[in-house]
């Protein structure tokens, strides 16, 4: 018997809108061989065993619409390559990045199918996609497979390539808002919006967070002073260079003392309530390596609180626990901590948890706590004993509700006299429902870019929207940091349109980027000549802060292997629907499939913004109603069968009457120029053609240019345009 095999012929991220859906996907070509006569009811045992590695796939409803549609369906028969996409999909889910979006279809050649799935990460997807192969075979072939170690890596992966939470909750606000995201770098470098109107975050910082103000936040002594001068209050302190020193100043400010480098953070080297001279002096020995000074406080009692400040507002908070362990005996206390504290499933090694593994070993102040109580990690606490291993343990129950005006107006005062935009204020109160003058509670840090995680899934209390609260903080009211941009796709003068769209444009006084066959162009100036109607072009030009409008040119091709630049569009416009043989490659061969190549571009026009179509191809035409916004039609012929029916229903339209360009909503028309002017304007060398010259004056009436502007960038534009590219 000929052994089955699933064979991968092409792999693809498509890394924006697509022929598929709007969102990022792997799309692979997969040749399933002699699976192609053995759907999965023919397999025996097979949809048992993948049900048994993978029960999450009781959730899938696929096409039938409701749970454990996916299982209706392998139980039924289903081809292997459905199959392996709802593994892929599963595995995705089990490791962290939920999806749910996925399709399977035939190609014109036997046993080859388009097996398409979102990836919110490129290297993610990717690995699943192989795993879900291996365990499918697996199950195919009644022989195991690890898929809790398959999943480990799968996270892994996840953790070293995906956002961490906290930028990742601010990135799904900002999506949640309709605001366009671009990740800038392998980590939590995002920039949110397109050009002039972008903001840019790195986790929980922004473009708006001052170099001066987070070096300030480091610097804990200077940070006191200033909140001090400005009535905050603050526990005494003094700076010291030795453990003599630490002990001269705990004398002075009065025991018990806390003992902390002046810039650490994550609380490293930090000892808290020290009443001897020997505690100082070891705990002096544990700051000092943890920053360039040490700090000498009075001790604050109460429980250790952050509080979350966004904007001038305090918008979360998260109190501290104490994590003690009950001796029974037997054991060591650093076996307990693992047996009673580290088994806790909020616990973990990466920042998706709210609580930190408590690793005695790499926390010397845990060693340093014990030993005061004349206790060793190795030490084996009679039954029943409480022994406290942190004092505060983990900032993550949420407190929000509870927090006095007076303490939040503090914290606020706080963070706006760092000077910092976003920042976690850490305070001590024995209530943080009192004033901080009644409890003589004070706030001992002030942070920047703090981690959210804790305000986000607390481990006791509801999560507060803090990614929401800094996407409101970065585009307030209405604004979603976008800039007009137009996509140009189709079989005729693509090229012509974009830099003609792009000259008008710049005449109505936008700083514009256009990447189209032509080069990548930045305002008047040609800064690549050779062809960028590509992705990567479009998304530098996305990433420019100076460019306040974008053309783009999308050729069919680059639709199928990498998908658009964008997100959303203020005009999309399609020229014609000519099949091209180069795309049979993409088995894209009639013009139903060529259609839907297209319409990409239509399908992402916004509902504030506009389709620009050739009324005269009846299969452009057709996408009219794809469209969530305005439809302006264009044409060489007034009469074509398209535009009555538009204009008897209010529509706008570009169109050549006799000699004359006329503009039309409706029943009103209006001359904008002649042919004859029309058939002036060079590109280059090469002339314009009358419908490219109508495209574009469609495009830029769409834009909301001026009639009047839009003449004069017809009549001026071989002169302003001469000088550079070529047809």
């Amino acid at each position: 018997m000929t052994k089955k095999e699933i064979t991968f012929l092409r792999v693809t991220h498509l890394r924006g809108p697509n022929i598929w859906t709007y969102r990022p996907i792997i799309e692979a070509w997969v040749d399933i061989g002699a699976f192609e006569e053995a759907p999965s009811n023919t397999l025996p045992g097979f949809t048992d065993r993948l049900t048994a590695w993978l029960p999450g796939l009781i959730e899938h409803r696929c096409g039938i619409g409701e749970r454990g549609g996916f299982i209706e369906r392998l139980r039924d028969g289903t081809w292997i390559g459905h199959v392996l996409e709802h593994v892929a999909i599963e595995l995705q889910n089990q490791a962290g990045l939920p999806t749910g979006f996925g399709q399977t279809r035939s190609t014109p050649e036997k046993g080859i199918y388009k097996v398409v799935f979102r990836a919110r990460d490129e290297h993610v997807g990717r690995a699943a996609l192989a795993a879900a192969r291996e365990l499918v075979l697996a199950a195919v072939e009644d022989r195991p497979f690890d898929v809790a170690a398959t999943l480990a890596k799968l996270r892994e992966l996840v953790d070293d390539r995906y956002l961490g939470p906290s930028t990742a909750s601010i990135v799904d606000a900002a999506s949640a808002r309709k605001i366009p995201a671009i990740r800038l770098n392998e980590g939590n470098l995002v920039q949110l919006g397109y050009g002039a109107r972008q903001r840019r975050i790195w986790t929980a910082e922004t473009d708006q967070t001052s170099a001066i103000a987070e070096g300030i936040s480091r610097d804990k002594d200077l940070t006191k002073r200033l909140l001090q001068s400005c009535g905050v209050p603050v526990p005494e302190g003094e700076i010291v260079h030795s453990a003599a020193e630490a002990w001269e100043a705990a004398e002075d400010i009065g025991l018990p003392v806390v003992i902390k480098p002046v810039d650490g953070n994550h609380g490293r080297g930090v000892s808290l309530d020290l009443n001897t001279r020997e505690d100082v002096e070891a705990a002096y020995a544990l700051a000092e390596p943890e920053g360039s000074d040490v700090i000498v406080e009075r001790c604050i009692h109460g429980d250790e609180h952050r509080l979350l400040v966004v904007g001038g507002k305090m918008i979360a908070a998260a109190g501290g626990e104490a994590a003690s362990i009950v001796g029974d005996g037997k054991n060591t206390i650093r076996t307990l901590i693992d047996l009673q504290l580290n088994t806790d499933p909020r616990r973990g090694l990466t920042e998706d948890f709210p609580l930190n593994r408590i690793l005695v070993d790499e926390d010397p102040a845990i060693v340093l706590d014990l030993a005061r109580r004349g206790l060793t990690p190795e030490s084996i606490p009679e039954a029943g004993l409480d022994v406290l291993i942190q004092r505060n343990g983990n900032v993550a129950v949420d407190v929000t509700d509870k927090v006095h005006p007076d303490v939040a107006a503090a914290v606020s005062l706080a963070a706006r006299v760092v000077g910092l935009d976003i920042a976690g204020v850490d305070l001590v109160t024995e209530d943080i429902s009192r004033p901080l003058a009644e409890t003589k509670g004070a706030i001992v840090e002030v942070n920047a870019g703090p981690g959210l995680l804790m305000h986000i899934k607390p481990f006791d209390g509801p999560g507060q929207p803090v990614g929401q609260a800094i996407v409101d903080h970065l585009f307030p009211a209405d604004e979603n940091g976008r800039i007009p941009v137009v996509g140009i796709t189709g079989s005729q003068h693509t090229t012509a349109i974009a830099r003609l769209v792009a000259w008008l444009l710049r005449l109505n006084g936008n700083f514009v980027g256009l990447a189209c066959r032509d080069g990548l162009f930045l305002a008047r100036r040609q800064v690549e000549k050779a062809d960028r109607a590509n992705v990567d072009a479009a998304r530098r030009v996305l990433m420019n802060r100076q460019v306040d409008a974008a053309v783009f040119e999308n050729s069919a091709e680059s639709i199928l292997s990498e998908g658009l630049a964008y997100d959303r569009c203020q005009v999309g416009v399609v020229t014609a629907l000519e099949l091209s043989p180069e795309l049979s490659a993409y088995y894209v061969r009639d013009d139903e499939q060529m259609f839907k190549v297209l319409r990409t571009q239509i399908d992402i026009v916004l509902p504030d913004g506009a389709a620009v179509l050739n009324a005269q191809d009846e299969q452009v035409v057709a996408m009219a109603p794809l469209c969530d916004g305005e439809v302006v039609f264009y044409s060489l012929d007034p009469q074509a069968p398209a535009l009555q029916p538009h204009l008897q229903g209010g529509g706008r339209a570009v169109y050549l009457r006799g000699e004359n360009i006329v503009l039309a909503t409706g029943e009103e028309e209006l001359e904008l120029t002649d042919l004859a002017t029309v058939e002036k304007v060079r590109i280059g060398q090469a002339p314009v053609a009358p419908a490219a010259m109508l495209a574009a004056i469609a495009t830029a009436w769409a834009l909301g240019i001026s009639e009047d502007l839009v003449r004069a960038g017809v009549e001026t534009f071989e002169t302003a345009s001469s000088t550079s590219g070529t047809h």
